[in-house]
């Protein structure tokens, strides 16, 4: 089946990293074909049965469509977030993961758990963010600053992880900054520069940033926000960090994905604002019927809406692609054996350290005086 293509823009940085100056690079996604409501049907039964039939589970990230979302939940697995996704493989007892994401969620899986086969969708789905940071460059960057302690967004390639020394989402990037900045340390940060200067603003840490950014997180608007906000007085507003700061500025909550769930659950109004991949909505308003959603404008009188709030690469995603690698085995995640064990050490630190949070005990102790990996 032929799909169509679409052409999407990202930045990269140029050649002194870090600096101001980004070019712009060409990618492409492909268009999945929309099932009509009985081939749909079909294709669900089917992945259904091949679940069991191949011992695998399916965990899909908040961005993908929502019979994604909704198939993986009905089936046993799981919709999160990418670390979350991958921890869950880890710890499940099936030895194939499907997961639905992007390419670096299906690497990070892999690397957790590399006895298991992990098969995605669409293994061209990628990421801006894992795009606009070449493992290549990246490690020169770093070799620059060796006094730095790398500290790397999930949203990166296996190469990238194991040229770090902490692996960060965005919901706990803040205690871990906060924690190496109490310990002395001062951070290299990639690839993300709007989560790093909030991270930055909020912790006062010593932070030398790579310049990459979200397609989609990045093109939200303070401007046409505060329109939105004038015709919906009593609307509170929900952010994701890796948008710019003067849209963060205007939150009443900024948190990652599941950081957004929680805001709109317990805070008590009945209309929200929602800066962030409009995959998310279908999760909020399955949780909060009583609720409405809204999405913070990403084009505008002061803008041309490129991903207009959704990645093209979750996009890429789809049922018809899910039944086809359980039957046959296709788009398996192959991740170089040699960088596993550099790359899982980063995750590691990081599932440590949150797991001794959350267990109220004493993370700090686990941030070492180290220097660059």
């Amino acid at each position: 089946m032929n799909l169509a293509m679409k052409e999407v823009d990202y930045e990269q940085p140029q050649a002194e990293a870090g600096g101001a100056a980004c070019a712009t690079k060409h990618a492409w996604a492909r268009v999945p074909q929309e099932p009509g409501r009985s081939e749909r049907a079909a294709l669900k039964e089917k992945i259904h049965r091949l679940l069991k039939e191949k011992n695998a589970v399916m965990v899909s990230h908040y961005y993908v469509h929502p019979d994604l979302q909704d198939l993986a939940e009905e089936t046993g697995g799981l919709v999160s977030d990418s670390l979350e996704m991958a921890r869950f493989g880890r710890d499940h007892s099936a030895q194939t993961l499907v997961v639905s994401g992007v390419r670096f969620m299906g690497e990070t899986a892999k690397i957790l758990s590399p006895e298991k086969r992990v098969l995605m969708p669409d293994l061209d789905a990628t990421c801006s963010l894992d795009l606009g940071c070449p493992a290549g460059e990246f490690s020169a960057f770093c070799d620059a600053h060796p006094e730095r302690t790398v500290v790397v967004y999930a949203n990166t390639s296996a190469a990238v992880k194991a040229r770090s020394d902490w692996l960060v989402t965005s919901s706990c990037a803040l205690d871990i900054v906060k924690a190496l900045k109490d310990k002395g340390h001062k951070i290299l940060w990639a690839p993300d520069r709007h989560l790093g200067h909030y991270i930055q603003r909020e912790t006062g840490a010593d932070m030398l940033m790579w310049n990459g950014s979200c397609i989609v997180h990045n093109e939200f608007k303070a401007i046409e926000l505060q329109d939105l906000m004038q015709q919906h007085p009593g609307a509170r507003v929900l952010v994701h960090p890796e948008s710019p700061a003067e849209v963060v500025a205007l939150a009443d909550a900024v948190g990652s994905t599941s950081g957004i769930l929680k805001a709109a659950h317990e805070m008590d109004a009945k209309v929200f604002i929602v800066a962030t991949d409009n995959g998310m909505m279908h999760k909020l308003r399955t949780l909060n019927p009583g609720k409405l959603f809204l999405e913070a404008p990403t084009s505008g009188n002061s803008a041309t809406c490129k991903s207009c709030a959704h990645c093209p690469w979750m996009a890429m995603n789809s049922l018809a692609d899910v039944a086809r690698v359980l039957e046959t085995g296709a788009n398996e995640v192959q991740v170089d054996a040699a960088i596993i064990p550099r790359a899982r050490l980063p995750i590691d630190r990081m599932l440590a350290f949150t797991s001794a949070l959350k267990g109220g005990n004493d993370a700090g102790r686990l941030v070492p005086h180290i220097g660059a990996a």
